[in-house]
């Protein structure tokens, strides 16, 4: 597939390679800017990124194309992407593991949750999101029912980077329905795909979008 570099400082992440057994899908909570990303983690001095990134819907003058992948660093390395809890460890009696190493993150870039106020939508930095860019789940997920639609160049992005990493680190990619919320497969360090809502509570990303869980069963 096809992967377009960007320049991202070699102090924020850490060219170290371990054995990759996990993936986890984000998405930004911002812009449609997959390049913009990984300039304001540049700004950040704490190495959090993930290797990828996945661009949305671009505007007249944009310099990228829905669904492009942008890539920082190798996905050998790694970088603090999860923001990993003791807490949520200990809940399942499980001894707190660094995740980060040994997994490969993806963020798509969406603005994540929306709010329905007037007849319009709004995201949560109180910005409008057209109607035509909203997905509305069939049941609410943490919360929200109203949530920003990821494309189908977005999705089908995130097909070629799983099956691409498959193959090259050899994770499994079997669909279980427990990616949604919290599960200790996930902080056990379990092999396969995973989302953020997997290893924290407070987070939404990504969320059931019926076509990305139907791209995801479709990989078992």
């Amino acid at each position: 597939m096809k992967l377009t570099q960007t320049s991202f400082p070699a102090g924020q992440y850490m060219a170290e390679e371990h054995p990759k057994r996990q993936i986890y899908i984000h998405h930004t909570a911002g812009n449609a800017d997959p390049f913009g990303t990984f300039q304001y983690w540049a700004g950040n001095q704490e190495r959090i990124a993930t290797c990828v990134t996945v661009g949305g819907l671009p505007k007249q003058g944009s310099n990228w194309q829905d669904g492009e992948v942008v890539q920082g660093y190798s996905s050998k390395y790694w970088a603090y992407h999860l923001g990993l809890k003791e807490s949520t460890f200990y809940k399942f009696n499980l001894p707190y593991k660094s995740l980060d190493r040994i997994s490969i993150g993806i963020e798509i870039c969406n603005w994540g949750q929306l709010t329905y106020k007037n007849g319009k939508f709004y995201n949560y930095v109180n910005k409008q999101v057209a109607a035509s860019e909203v997905c509305e789940l069939p049941i609410p997920h943490r919360g929200y029912k109203y949530y920003h639609n990821y494309t189908n160049a977005q999705i089908d992005a995130v097909k070629e980077l799983l099956l691409l990493w498959r193959q090259r680190y050899n994770i499994p990619l079997a669909y279980y329905a427990d990616i949604w919320d919290v599960t200790p497969r996930a902080l056990r360090g379990d092999a396969g795909i995973f989302t953020h809502n997997s290893v924290r509570y407070d987070k939404v990303d990504v969320y059931p979008h019926p076509k990305l869980v139907a791209m995801l069963q479709s990989l078992s």
